[in-house]
């Protein structure tokens, strides 16, 4: 299991340097893109050119996206180094966890049955808090309850929020029972986790 760990620890490694090399390329790359398209580099230059022929068809699926969402081509650039930034956030952040959770079982394996109950305790309520997070950010951005992707995280939380609804007010449209059941689900995983 040690050996495991090792090369997670390098992999992370690997992947945190990776992302950010990408990310300074990108950084350099994205400037003079943008610097191109809004012309405050000559159009016809050497520059321009290469840019057009090998740089602008990559940020073409985003720019389609960011056109058709009203907003400047000529901010395409931005928006794809925006989400490389955010993917590499959370590919390397999901990869802690990971490694966080393979530590977890390996020290529950390690004490013997009362080690795994207490994993199994810890388990079921991060799922439920990721749970209340994911169906939180789903309301900042709009996406359907009914998407297979979220579903799952509104079946889980809607016993939680349902009887905690009916006693906390909204305050003025902004529901805020999740907050509420995440301090809860909080302290009674810490007092279960006390009592085994």
């Amino acid at each position: 299991m040690t050996n495991v760990l090792a090369a997670f620890d390098a992999l992370l490694g690997v992947l945190r340097v990776a992302f950010f090399a990408l990310a300074a390329v990108l950084v350099v790359v994205t400037a003079a893109d943008w610097l191109v398209r809004t012309r405050r580099l000559n159009p016809f230059g050497p520059l321009a050119r290469f840019f057009r022929q090998s740089i602008d068809p990559v940020f073409a699926p985003v720019e389609r996206r960011v056109v058709r969402a009203g907003g400047s081509p000529a901010a395409a650039p931005w928006w794809g180094l925006a989400a490389v930034v955010l993917a590499g956030i959370i590919i390397l952040s999901l990869l802690s966890f990971i490694r966080a959770q393979l530590l977890g079982a390996m020290f529950a394996v390690e004490r013997g049955p009362m080690g795994l109950v207490r994993l199994l305790v810890a388990w079921t309520f991060e799922i439920l808090q990721i749970a209340l997070i994911v169906r939180v950010i789903c309301s900042w951005v709009r996406v359907s309850p009914y998407s297979k992707w979220v579903r799952w995280s509104f079946v889980l939380t809607e016993p939680l929020l349902r009887p905690l609804r009916s006693i906390i007010p909204s305050l003025a449209m902004i529901d805020i029972t999740p907050i509420v059941a995440f301090f809860i689900l909080r302290i009674l995983q810490s007092f279960l986790l006390s009592l085994l």
